[in-house]
C-alpha cells in the first residue's frame, strides 16, 4: 500500500517520468502520464514505443524501476493503449 494519496503523487510522478523521456525518445519513442489510481501510475507509450515488441520491457526497466527508484520500491505502471484511455477506472479497481 502506497503512504501517499494519488494526488500526492502526481507531481512527484511526473518529475520522475521526466526522466525516462529522453531514453524512450532515443529509438522514436514516447509517453504521456494519464492518471494515478490506487496508487498505480498509467501511461501511455507513443511513437516507436506503441507498437514495438519491447514495449513491456522499456515499461518495467525504464519507466517502473525510475518511478521505483524515486519514490517507493511498490509502485507499478501499466501502459494504456491508444483509445483504450476510458478503461483505466476498470483496470484500477481490478488490480485493488
Amino acid at each position: 500500500m502506497m503512504p501517499f494519496s494519488d494526488k500526492e503523487l502526481i507531481p512527484v510522478v511526473e518529475k520522475s517520468l521526466e526522466k525516462v523521456k529522453p531514453i524512450l525518445a532515443l529509438d522514436g519513442g514516447g509517453m504521456k502520464f494519464l492518471d494515478i489510481k490506487n496508487g498505480i501510475v498509467f501511461v501511455q507509450l507513443q511513437g516507436a514505443c506503441a507498437g514495438c515488441s519491447s514495449s513491456n520491457q522499456s515499461l518495467k526497466y525504464i519507466i517502473e524501476r525510475q518511478l521505483r527508484a524515486d519514490i517507493h520500491p511498490e509502485i507499478r505502471v501499466i501502459n494504456i493503449p491508444f483509445g483504450e484511455e476510458s478503461t483505466i477506472e476498470k483496470i484500477a479497481k481490478g488490480l485493488k
